[in-house]
């Protein structure tokens, strides 16, 4: 038989599984069916900084990337398509979807702001 005690601790540890969830290190993210986090559609503003078509990167001042947990900041982006870095100039403004693609920060896709 369950005593009163027994199920204060199993509500309680229920009740804080997702808090535990989050913090062992492991991507919990809310998935969307394509298999992608649910928040990664969302565009993040930046301005390029330094296009490097030799190395295939782009350099990007860029606002906070929430489903990145990276705050704002300037750093490298390697790039999906090649030819993007034919387009794009320093001083360009962009929104950019950038994630993880094996092991390295990519731009996935942007558009210029007018």
């Amino acid at each position: 038989m369950h005593t009163p005690r027994t199920i204060l601790i199993a509500l309680l540890a229920w009740a804080l599984a997702p808090a535990a969830w989050s913090a062992d290190g492991h991507d919990h993210a809310p998935q969307a069916p394509s298999g992608q986090p649910a928040q990664a559609e969302s565009l993040t503003a930046g301005v390029v900084r330094k296009v490097d078509k030799a190395a295939g990167k782009v350099t990007i001042r860029h606002e906070a990337i929430q489903h990145l947990g990276m705050p704002a900041m300037t750093m490298v982006f390697r790039v999906k398509e090649a030819a993007w870095l034919d387009q794009l100039k320093p001083e360009d403004k962009i929104r950019f979807l950038a994630d993880r693609v094996n092991g390295a920060f990519t731009v996935l896709r942007y558009e210029r702001i007018e």
